[in-house]
């Protein structure tokens, strides 16, 4: 499997600096963006997150501080690591720099090549903190990957896969913060659903933004899935406005789940990208 490209936004009005490192870093097998100014810098990167962002201080219109500030108030981009490139030396720069949540912080003139040493040593740390979810701290794609290959193994599994219908709906009106709050909610509900079934330590995994696999057993998978359910019907009504609740002026975003089995017999798998592409489509089933 070839390994993913990683991105890298290089925000730098310097148009001869700025292709520099573009043109270096896109031999150096990454994907780089160039933006020249701090406004243009946020939406690029709420649209498609980077992997990283290299940011000039000085910029035309805002600094590269207050882009930094508003990339850390966004749920989508406050773990980004963002190095600092610019031609302040003081320490009291430095400090800002660091106070706001950069990585690290490189003056000018610079080497090249120590520059992709610091991108390379940030996104390697980076990565050791994508484990878990920031949101509901369950295992994400590489602890879920080395889970699901053990099952390539083994003949006595089921997988429960949970997904979300109607969360973004849900986010555009009511804000992430509450969105998020909802997502804490079912990686509680769907652990205490495990557990009362005998399982003391289920493993759990948040694939995606609304996707969520469960590994169970043929015997307990179909309760499992009918406790989640209702504990959702349950406690659904909490997450909205008590307004909205009582107003029918408008439809309220509707969330639902829409869940699918996985076992052995489905297969065969060959990769644990094939389970997870077999529980994703068991959800549509």
């Amino acid at each position: 499997m070839m390994a993913e490209v990683q991105h890298i936004l290089i925000v730098e009005d310097d148009l001869d600096t700025a292709e520099m490192l573009s043109n270096y870093f896109e031999e150096e097998g990454y994907e780089a963006v160039m933006v020249a100014w701090g406004e243009e810098a946020l939406p690029v990167a709420l649209e498609k997150p980077p992997d990283i962002v290299v940011l000039d201080i000085r910029l035309p219109d805002i600094d590269g501080y207050e882009v930094c500030r508003r990339l850390r108030e966004h749920r989508r981009t406050e773990r980004i690591p963002i190095i600092f490139l610019t031609e302040r030396s003081e320490r009291s720069d430095r400090r800002e720099g660091l106070r706001l949540g950069a990585v690290d912080y490189i003056t000018k003139p610079f080497d090249v090549e120590e520059l992709h040493l610091r991108v390379r040593n940030a996104l390697r740390r980076a990565s050791l903190t994508t484990l878990v979810n920031p949101i509901t701290g369950l295992p994400t794609d590489p602890l879920i990957d080395e889970r699901l290959a053990t099952l390539l193994r083994q003949r006595d599994w089921a997988l429960l896969s949970v997904g979300i219908q109607g969360l973004q709906d849900f986010s555009d009106r009511y804000g992430f913060v509450v969105s998020d709050d909802f997502l804490r909610a079912m990686a509680v509900m769907m652990k205490d659903a495990a557990q009362e079934l005998g399982d003391s330590s289920p493993f759990i995994g948040h694939v995606g933004e609304a996707d969520f696999i469960i590994i169970s057993t043929p015997s307990k998978v179909n309760a499992l899935s009918e406790r989640i359910s209702a504990r959702l019907d349950q406690t659904l009504n909490f997450f909205y406005p008590v307004q909205d609740l009582e107003e029918a002026k408008e439809p309220r975003p509707r969330i639902s789940l829409s869940i699918g089995v996985v076992t052995p017999q489905d297969g065969p798998y060959n990769s644990p990208l094939d389970i997870r592409v077999a529980a994703l489509n068991a959800q549509a089933c």
